[in-house]
């Protein structure tokens, strides 16, 4: 058993839309929840959860899933193998760090996802930038 437990929060759920301009209507538009980041390069859109650090993030290529921050991608897919779990596909770079899908024993899927790399910088209107690098500590 671990010290320190694994998932550290929930940092997105990820809808899949099929296109941003069509989920931003509804969920932004409709819905009232706030722009964060738009990245149409990876064809996502990240919204704002009142009273949460959470993300909506609309996405043209995932589906609907929670993703969960850890420390290190590769070293909590680690692991989740090493507690009887499986890859289902990954170690992936993205562009603010490491992401890596895994099942549980139960074959409950999990994203794990690490933000060594930074976080998104956005224009006034949203759109990515650039990734801010991480925070010293």
């Amino acid at each position: 058993m671990t010290a320190e437990p694994l998932l550290k929060l929930v940092d997105a759920v990820t809808i899949p839309v099929p296109d941003l301009d069509a989920g931003l209507r509804f969920y932004r538009d409709a819905l009232g929840h706030a722009l964060l980041w738009r990245n149409d390069e990876v064809g996502q859109a990240g919204l704002a959860l009142p009273g949460s650090d959470t993300e909506l993030v609309l996405s043209t290529r995932q589906g609907y899933e929670p993703n969960w921050l850890v420390d290190s991608a590769d070293a909590a897919a680690a692991a989740i193998v090493a507690a009887s779990g499986r890859i289902v596909s990954g170690p992936t770079d993205i562009p603010v760090g490491r992401l890596v899908v895994v099942a549980d024993p139960f074959e409950n899927v999990l994203v794990l996802l690490d933000l060594t790399t930074g976080a998104y910088r956005t224009a006034g209107d949203g759109t990515v930038t650039g990734v801010e690098p991480p925070s010293a500590p």
